[in-house]
């Protein structure tokens, strides 16, 4: 006895369901390799309808809902002789393929003739569009948050109260290195300091033992790995001196010192780049009467005439070119193809010439950091003790803009090698900045904290080679290596682009 569907949320879908089975069961009636119309009772395995009925508790009337009794058998679930070729081992049912010659040729040439004109306007338009500019496939795991991945130190500096003073990778990216010294006080003839190094890709890597540890009679306050040779590195000391080592020797380091001489220099070595032979070839002297007359200084108290340079950063595009910090804080742009000579008594072997050709507005206080953009000629970073970081063009003295990170000093500030608008800072405050200028250009996309006490954080540098790691040296005597996400290492469309258009700005 057939009676209606029971009314519930279910009864349309059961219904939708069946229909939709009926459209691959067999209607027609028995033939070769066919079977004919089943009923699902006559089954030897559930069939769709019981299930259905099962689930709703709905009794079936074919009138309710069809014109006429429809087979429900489904050629990959109910017939009996089916062969699906996917699960079961027998040969399946050949497939017709209609012959060629049954295509309608014609018609298919002339839609091909019709659409052709129109097919190739759009692909010149794909062609032509900027829309994936900068995209380049990355099949790497995306890196969603920076993380800590190494914490270094070694025990003996620590234990003086050292600070990491700076940081250097070598050049295959897999050595780091670090110089131990003191930037607030220090007596430069009784201080012993230290040059340690750690390779990272180490399987033994014991983050409290260096791999090579150089001990140092006086405060090393900067630190430079050789461009091309992984094991060469200079270092700069509170004392004026400039030596080299070789940290594969373990015995004997040392290569080449300057010695205490008329020409070494009289203040400590701030900042060292790149290594070369220790003779000296060329000299520069910053001279007050001779810097540009935009320059206001105050004489000083002492009546001397000589300008502390803090922080030298070279140019990526020009050899000639670097920009100097300095303790007055205002940047210089300099050549180290300058002919004036100085005026200065300062002794030396070589003639000592004046490099400054252009000042640029002032900090607040004195600049203890420098950089310049690894893609762009014009474009340079400067931090110093007023908490700020400024972004100037080499076109106009007024920075293009002034962000204030900090109440305390800032210590460092690096361009990424490998996102033109990302540069990061450390802080007085213990904290690392990440900027992408892409995003703001008033606060830091990532604020990373370096230590917990709020110690200053004084160095860090990018990894040129292994771009997803960022080092950071702090007054506790701690190396920390970063991993930083992929938002910082994959540069974005257009990003180029963007930073010519900053630099157009500042330049007009």
């Amino acid at each position: 006895m057939a009676t209606r569907a029971q009314p519930g949320p279910l009864s349309q879908a059961g219904s939708a369901g069946v229909a939709a089975l009926a459209t691959v069961g067999v209607a027609s009636g028995p033939g070769p390799g066919r079977p004919g119309p089943l009923q699902d009772e006559t089954l030897g395995v559930a069939s769709v309808p019981s299930q259905w009925r099962a689930v709703q508790g709905i009794r079936w009337e074919t009138k309710s809902c069809q014109t006429a009794s429809i087979a429900t058998a489904s050629a990959s679930a109910q017939a009996r002789n089916h062969v699906d070729a996917q699960v079961q081992t027998e040969a399946p049912v050949p497939v017709s393929v209609q012959p060629p010659s049954q295509y309608d040729i014609p018609r298919l040439a002339a839609f091909l003739r019709r659409v052709e004109a129109m097919v190739i306007r759009e692909l010149n338009k794909n062609w032509q569009s900027h829309a994936f500019d900068g995209f380049e496939v990355n099949w790497t795991e995306q890196q969603q948050m920076v993380s800590c991945l190494y914490t270094l130190g070694y025990p003996p500096a620590q234990a003086q109260g050292l600070h990491v003073t700076s940081i250097s990778w070598n050049s295959t990216g897999s050595v780091v290195a670090c110089a131990y010294g003191r930037l607030d006080h220090g007596d430069w003839s009784t201080l012993k300091s230290f040059v340690c190094a750690w390779n990272l890709d180490r399987r033994d890597l014991r983050p409290q033992q260096p791999s090579a540890v150089v001990e140092v009679p006086s405060a090393v306050l900067c630190l430079a790995f050789h461009p091309t040779q992984p094991s060469h590195v200079a270092g700069g000391l509170y004392s004026g001196e400039v030596l080299v080592w070789d940290l594969s020797r373990l015995e004997d380091p040392l290569l080449w010192r300057t010695g205490l001489t008329d020409d070494t220099h009289t203040d400590p070595v701030s900042q060292g780049i790149g290594v070369g032979q220790l003779q000296l070839t060329e000299g520069f002297a910053l001279v007050m009467q001779q810097l540009p007359r935009s320059t206001k200084l105050k004489k000083h108290p002492r009546g001397e005439t000589e300008v502390g340079a803090t922080a030298v950063a070279f140019s990526s595009f020009d050899p000639r070119l670097f920009i100097l910090g300095t303790e007055g804080g205002f940047p210089l742009k300099c050549s180290l193809a300058a002919g004036e000579a100085a005026l200065t008594r300062m002794p030396s072997s070589v003639p000592l010439r004046a490099p400054a050709q252009f000042t640029f507005s002032p900090h607040g206080g004195p600049i203890y950091s420098v950089s310049c953009s690894p893609f762009h000629r014009n474009l340079f970073l400067s931090a110093g003790t007023d908490g700020h970081v400024h972004l100037y063009s080499m076109l106009q003295a007024p920075p293009l803009t002034s962000l204030q990170l900090s109440l305390k000093y800032l210590f460092a500030v690096r361009w990424s090698p490998v996102r033109p608008l990302v540069f990061a800072a450390a802080s007085g405050k213990g904290d690392v900045q990440l900027f992408d200028l892409q995003k703001s250009s008033q606060k830091p996309t990532v604020l990373i904290k370096q230590t917990q006490d709020e110690s200053p954080v004084y160095c860090l540098e990018f990894n040129s080679q292994q771009t997803q790691l960022l080092a950071a040296g702090d007054a506790q005597g701690t190396v920390k290596v970063w991993q930083l996400s992929t938002e910082f290492t994959e540069q974005g469309p257009r990003e180029a682009e963007d930073l010519d258009c900053l630099a157009a700005e500042v330049a007009a």
